[in-house]
């Protein structure tokens, strides 16, 4: 299986594990990411301005790459999934943004859309297999118990990210089970963790951060995994009792590799 393949900025600083090890499984599972030339960074973070085209064409040129090369498009940091996706349903449902895009791209051929983005949690589960992968498990994490962290960006909005349930999502927990791992349910799974607030307002931050941490642990977690930088490192800064790794850690461990 061969895909394009979209790192992103911070998994070239301070998400290079996430990266790193991404890569290295999906070598493992016989999944070739070829990654896309001359990406450029997709800006952090939806713009939600309907009359704001200029900060969404880096990621429109992400997905052109992607259409020029007939493959579906994947990315592991929770941000540029959401911003791809979102760009991407902008470009085929916003005829006014599409056109505008287009026309300032000088495209002679429109992209409207077609490309198909997946985060690395859906290449696994659709075109791997959850089951295949539990059969390439050379070390299960048997006894371990880990809880899921989505936050905000996997998940919403529900009706164009189509990750899973916004509310009670499976994805993760199918995978970590997959790993041979119980997996912990918890409340605030799916909430926020405090996002960029970490610039302005730290208590904040800490307060949801905390509460995310107590209820794993409450939950009888001994660590917690999750696809984003910046939750990560919101979690982590809060000084919690339980180890916070992105997923792509525990793949990589679960499946023997150095």
């Amino acid at each position: 299986m061969v895909f394009s393949y979209y790192p992103g900025c911070t998994l070239r600083t301070k998400a290079k594990e996430l990266d790193r090890k991404a890569r290295l499984a999906a070598k493992e599972l016989g999944i070739e990411l070829c990654e896309v030339p001359e990406w450029q960074c997709c800006g952090g973070c939806y713009p939600v301005a309907k009359d704001e085209i200029a900060t969404k064409l880096s990621a429109v040129r992400t997905l052109m790459a992607a259409k020029e090369a007939d493959r579906p498009v994947v990315t592991v940091c929770s941000a540029c999934h959401n911003v791809l996706k979102r760009v991407n349903d902008d470009m085929k449902n916003d005829p006014v943004i599409s056109d505008r895009a287009n026309r300032y791209l000088q495209n002679e051929v429109p992209y409207q859309g077609e490309a198909e983005v997946l985060h690395f949690l859906e290449m696994l589960r659709d075109k791997v297999g959850f089951d295949r992968i539990a059969e390439k498990v050379t070390k299960p994490l048997t006894g371990r118990k880990i809880a899921a962290y989505y936050g905000c960006l996997l998940l919403r909005p529900g009706k164009v990210m189509a990750f899973d349930d916004p509310e009670n999502p499976t994805i993760i927990e199918d995978f970590i089970r997959a790993l041979g791992a119980e997996a912990v349910v918890y409340p605030y799974r799916n909430e926020c963790c405090g996002a960029y607030l970490a610039l302005e307002d730290r208590d904040s931050v800490k307060k949801k951060s905390s509460a995310v941490l107590n209820g794993a642990k409450a939950g009888g977690a001994d660590s917690v995994i999750t696809a984003c930088p910046l939750c990560l490192y919101n979690l982590q800064k809060c000084g919690g009792e339980i180890p916070v790794l992105y997923f792509t850690e525990l793949l990589f461990e679960a499946l023997g590799l150095e």
